[in-house]
């Protein structure tokens, strides 16, 4: 894909961060025009995932500005490029964090593409034509047909949004490490917006579910709302003993530094703490607390376009669904700063449609 001429350019309007406070505020950019493979959409709603959080501050050290955040999108089809086959106009569809990969390595020919060296982050990057590519807080989004994926008949947009994110990131270790079969015992460390989807398909799937929090605030949601079977407080000493060496796996959502050591011991043999959550500063653990039961720490990113679809109608099926705040883009500011204090149940979903997006 070329560049465009500056009269064949197509300007929206989006709010981005300009600098490290992260403070976002109305932008026009200009897109690319329908290529022959693309999909040029308009945004109904986008969900706030706290690497959004993470990017607009640069608290990772890669932000490049102006940035335009949000990468759980869902919209409506508007156009379609010559060689699309799988999206028409009037489609509802999602976009999440990658929009591009190399296609030839074996992450891609295995069709796992987010984990290929050269993909292309759906904002925060630079697309294939040489232009920054921006996320879903803005009125339009343009991506390639393989990095979209058709929302199902009877799901509500809101309630998609967190799946395109929080959601595959739980189903993506699940199916990949053999858990998505019932009768196993696992733990959700920390109850945010990948933590509360995590209890939910994990109890769908038939497992016995213990959020494992630092406090005990959110006890009730977790037992009577979400379904979870058990509510650990991780400084309760003697119930953390209590519970050594009893799950098959646990699922560590965290996104701030904390001790892995209060937790590899509640592994039993063969056992698997998964890491979903993205720390900027180095986690630590005494070799023997994973020796003593070939335990393994590992990690996931998000999920595979085939995952993510997988992912929808699993959801469709069980009925599973997403518990959010729906907002107005004139309160994204507001939103990132109660989702910094974990002020929120537990996803923040934008009305892009809805809002009015110019100053």
């Amino acid at each position: 894909m070329g560049s465009q001429s500056k009269e064949t350019e197509r300007v929206v309007t989006g709010w981005a961060a300009k600098d490290p406070s992260g403070v976002l505020s109305p932008y026009c950019f200009s897109l690319r025009e329908t290529g022959p493979e693309d999909v040029y959409i308009k945004v109904l709603c986008c969900g706030i995932c706290h690497s959004d959080l993470h990017q607009v501050k640069n608290d990772l050290g890669m932000s490049h500005y102006p940035m335009v955040p949000g990468h759980e999108v869902v919209g409506e089809v508007v156009e379609v490029g010559s060689n699309v086959t799988k999206f028409t106009v009037g489609d509802r569809v999602g976009v999440g964090l990658i929009v591009g990969c190399c296609r030839n390595c074996n992450p891609c020919q295995r069709d796992e593409e987010q984990y290929c060296n050269k993909k292309i982050w759906s904002y925060n990057d630079v697309y294939t034509d040489g232009r920054p590519t921006q996320g879903g807080f803005a009125s339009n989004l343009i991506a390639d047909q393989k990095f979209v994926v058709k929302i199902p008949e009877g799901m509500a947009s809101e309630q998609a949004a967190p799946l395109l994110c929080a959601g595959v990131t739980i189903y993506s270790p699940l199916k990949h490490f053999g858990l998505d079969k019932s009768g196993l015992k696992g733990g959700i460390l920390g109850l945010g917006g990948v933590g509360h989807m995590g209890v939910k398909m994990a109890k769908a799937m038939g497992h016995h579910v213990t959020v494992i929090s630092s406090s005990d605030k959110k006890r009730k949601e977790a037992m009577e709302h979400l379904g979870a079977d058990e509510y650990v407080v991780s400084s309760d000493e003697e119930k953390m003993k209590e519970l050594a060496d009893s799950f098959d796996y646990l699922i560590d959502t965290i996104p701030v530094f904390h001790p892995l050591e209060l937790y590899l011991p509640l592994l039993g043999l063969n056992g698997k703490l998964i890491l979903n959550g993205v720390i900027n500063t180095p986690l630590q653990f005494l070799s023997p607390m994973v020796m003593l039961g070939r335990k393994s720490i590992t990690g996931s990113f998000v999920g595979s376009m085939k995952e993510m679809e997988e992912m929808l109608q699993f959801c469709k099926e069980k009925e599973l669904t997403s518990q959010i705040e729906v907002v107005k883009m004139d309160y994204i500011n507001q939103a990132f700063e109660r989702l910094e204090k974990n002020d929120v149940r537990y996803r923040f979903v934008v009305d892009v449609a809805g809002s009015k997006l110019e100053p």
